[in-house]
């Protein structure tokens, strides 16, 4: 019974935020300390709910970041969402200077949701990036880039529409709902990616790990990796899908501070 109760009504609100500082060479000298906050896989409507993105947004917002990422899968099934007009006012209300910016995951193409969820993210401030990049500028005209790239199991891919125009030697941060996607992102000019999908598993077993982990997050599933030239982190996201539980995943904000090397 404690251990029903500890995964079901302890463990999915109670968030970690994690603080992640990334080195580079190619970061510019005024991107020191620039913030990127990151959020993912709520799945709206399943376990979380409105006042739990509520709660989640204060939360980000005392964090002060320059730049929000959401990395997909908003709600469960979109196109059963009774009101997804309601998610927009709580979205909108994010304020950053450098914008807010989001990619497709699995749940967000699935049941005919790819309009759906495009329209809530757009109205909210967001800008969707789907096998597309945003450059972000300083006045003294350093910049960095963020690459979206569609979601691997339900989207169309595609590195080179993703990637293509972005200078060589300019740090890019490419944006993948897919974890696994990173052996084929380490082939091009990403120096960080950022991702969600597996849930850290949700369920994890003590010294075995994940217990079910979903088709491309079977290799990455949680936490910081270094891949050849590349950094990847796989965020454990917000909410649960298929089982309304989390046991040694808790959901997870993450704070990246960029310095230059």
């Amino acid at each position: 019974m404690g251990g029903h109760y500890y995964a079901h009504d302890i463990e999915p609100g109670w968030i970690d935020i994690k603080r992640i500082t990334i080195k580079h060479k190619l970061i510019p000298e005024g991107f020191n300390g620039f913030k990127i906050v990151q959020f993912s896989d709520t799945h709206l409507g399943f376990q979380f709910q409105i006042k739990d993105l509520t709660s989640v947004i204060t939360k980000m917002e005392k964090l002060n970041p320059d730049v929000m990422i959401f990395s997909g899968d908003l709600m469960d099934h979109p196109n059963e969402y009774p009101m997804p007009e309601e998610i927009i006012p709580y979205l909108k209300k994010i304020k950053t200077p450098f914008g807010k910016y989001c990619i497709y995951g699995n749940h967000d193409h699935g049941g005919n949701g790819s309009e759906i969820y495009r329209n809530i993210m757009e109205k909210s401030d967001f800008k969707v990036l789907q096998n597309a990049h945003s450059k972000l500028s300083l006045l003294s005209g350093e910049a960095i880039y963020l690459a979206g790239i569609d979601d691997a199991m339900l989207g169309r891919p595609d590195f080179k529409s993703t990637l293509s125009g972005i200078p060589d030697n300019v740090y890019t941060i490419l944006l993948s709902h897919a974890p696994d996607l990173a052996d084929t992102a380490v082939n091009y000019n990403v120096q960080l990616q950022l991702s969600g999908h597996s849930h850290g598993g949700q369920i994890q077993i003590p010294l075995a790990g994940a217990l079910v982990t979903p088709p491309y997050a079977e290799k990455y599933t949680e936490g910081t990796y270094d891949i050849q030239n590349m950094v990847l982190h796989v965020n454990r996201g917000l909410g649960t899908t298929r089982l309304p539980y989390r046991f040694l995943s808790r959901p997870e904000i993450t704070l990246y501070e960029l310095q230059k090397e």
